[in-house]
């Protein structure tokens, strides 16, 4: 089977000004978006997604990687990214869990951008209209707190009761005004170290 796509959607998001000061560098944030139908709508309770899976996954990463690289112009220039995706009313959590939390759908994004970070990620259920929240993270440092970023964004007409929204977000820059250091100063100054962070 294959996926059915009923839209999609590219938002870029730039900001000149934060705090009322100007940023020296733009924060541009980018989201690429596909409005899919459910595979697993009106089926009940199916206990094998991997068919499913193996069909859709693949598809939607390389579509959503080649919005994004179109959009900020190189994998290179990419800094930040992460996913999200948001089953609508009449599906599961691991229906949206299931599309995104696949290598056969993040590798398209990690082997174009270079990254050596897992892929932040949000899954949630929601109606029409439901918050898109794409967390980020630096693409090879999780410790870069600069680029700790959230894409806030929605589709007016989707999720429909038998679909599934699936983004993926990128950064060019971090918050323009960043100032709380980074996690490796806290570690220091806790005395503790990146492999046990709390110390346990």
């Amino acid at each position: 089977m294959s996926i059915q796509i009923r839209k999609t959607l590219l938002q870029v998001e730039t900001t000149l000004i934060e705090g009322g000061k100007a940023a020296a560098q733009p924060l541009k944030l980018f989201s690429a978006i596909a409005v899919v139908k459910n595979p697993w709508a009106g089926r009940g309770f199916v206990e094998d997604l991997k068919p499913e899976i193996h069909a859709a996954a693949p598809v939607l990463g390389e579509l959503l990687t080649r919005m994004i690289l179109d959009a900020v112009g190189s994998g290179e220039a990419v800094e930040a990214y992460g996913k999200a995706a948001v089953v609508g009313l009449d599906g599961e959590i691991e229906h949206a869990s299931a599309l995104i939390h696949t290598l056969r759908f993040g590798n398209h994004y990690r082997q174009a951008v270079g990254a050596k970070s897992y892929l932040a990620f949000c899954n949630t259920r929601g109606p029409a209209n439901a918050p898109v929240m794409i967390p980020l993270m630096d693409k090879n440092d999780e410790g870069r707190r600069s680029h700790y970023l959230t894409i806030q964004t929605a589709v007016p007409d989707a999720p429909a009761a038998d679909e599934i929204v699936v983004a993926l977000g990128a950064s060019v820059g971090g918050r323009p005004h960043h100032r709380i250091g980074d996690r490796y100063q806290d570690l220091k100054d806790l005395g503790q170290d990146v492999a046990n962070p709390a110390g346990v």
